[in-house]
């Protein structure tokens, strides 16, 4: 496997032929200068991104074996107009620090995660959402970012705000992947919490390995609340049509990615974002550390695989997917008001 190393201004662009881990330290990187110009010399390295435009403000060092970001969380790239009618929270500057491991290794096991992965600009991936129907059967089930019940206000790069102001992706960033083209088919688009890369392959090359249920939900009297607003749905033997995250199953036999939409290319483990469902994988397979906020289980599964059913007003879960299933916590998104 070959790793090229690039330089060039405006933008940061990432190119791999496989999922290469150099550990390598850059110890001469250029940074940025009043024209919103910065260089990196090598993708693996050290970098800063400042952009003035966009107010991008992101550093990644390497130090004691890790790779260490901070971070203000502003994307280097146009974006959708916040607020708006699905997401009334505006975008604004965080303080954020970042850990990866250099040398990342797999645990054996996949392990669900809040936020999964960092992008190169600070941005983080956070598939999930925090919104739910609640059955007065006491089946919960959690909304996915990517339907048509619910206007959740995502813009044209698969990502909307929280309230604390954070832009944050549920999808691929089309912008990022513009400013990130250089005209290779894969391309790099941050890091797993772990520390193993994520990719973005243009051409799709690599299939998820999910569809829908065959399973016919249950949960009489369901319904989705946000401020005043309340939609109610019949669930009870309703078809899986993708709005939920039960809604999805993992079948290793129809795509190349695992259930965490990962794959060991040349012997290197790497994660893809993809177009299609889980477009973010919901899990890790490397050794992390993740703060678990307080609360129930939005994803958690009983033992017969249908929707928990929780005490009232509680936090129930999703249907359990065939096959591996990621290991399910709080998701923790702050809540996006409507």
């Amino acid at each position: 496997m070959t790793i090229k190393k690039v330089t060039f201004f405006v933008t940061i662009a990432i190119t791999v032929l496989a999922c290469k881990n150099n550990t390598s330290k850059n110890t001469n990187p250029s940074y940025e200068n009043a024209t919103d110009t910065y260089e990196v010399q090598h993708y693996d390295g050290e970098y800063k991104i400042i952009d003035n435009q966009f107010g991008t403000n992101t550093t990644m060092t390497i130090e004691n074996g890790n790779r260490i970001m901070k971070t203000n969380g502003l994307p280097n790239h146009k974006t959708g107009e916040f607020p708006n009618s699905g997401n009334r929270n505006s975008i604004s500057a965080q303080n954020l620090s970042y850990s990866f491991p250099l040398k990342p290794k797999l645990s054996g096991e996949s392990k669900w995660a809040r936020e999964p992965g960092i992008a190169l600009n600070g941005v983080k991936f956070e598939p999930e959402t925090a919104e739910r129907f609640v059955c007065e059967t006491g089946e919960v089930y959690r909304i996915e970012a990517f339907q048509e019940l619910v206007n959740l206000g995502l813009d044209y790069n698969n990502a909307h705000v929280q309230p604390t102001g954070a832009y944050h992706y549920h999808g691929a960033p089309k912008g990022l992947v513009e400013v990130l083209d250089k005209g290779e088919d894969i391309v790099l688009m941050g890091y797993a919490k772990d520390g193993f890369p994520i990719y973005y392959s243009k051409s799709g090359k690599y299939k998820p390995s999910f569809k829908l249920s065959s399973e016919s939900r249950t949960g009489d009297a369901c319904s989705y609340t946000a401020g005043k607003k309340t939609i109610k749905k019949e669930l009870n033997n309703s078809s899986a049509d993708g709005i939920f995250v039960s809604d999805w199953t993992f079948d290793q036999t129809i795509g190349q990615l695992d259930e965490c939409n990962g794959i060991s290319i040349d012997g290197e483990y790497c994660y893809f974002v993809t177009n299609e469902y889980p477009y973010v994988g919901r899990c890790l397979k490397g050794v992390f550390t993740e703060a678990k906020p307080s609360g129930g289980r939005p994803g958690g599964n009983s033992q017969d695989g249908r929707p928990n059913r929780p005490p009232p007003g509680g936090n129930g879960g999703n249907r359990k997917p065939k096959g591996p299933s990621p290991e399910a916590h709080t998701h923790g998104d702050g809540y996006h008001t409507h």
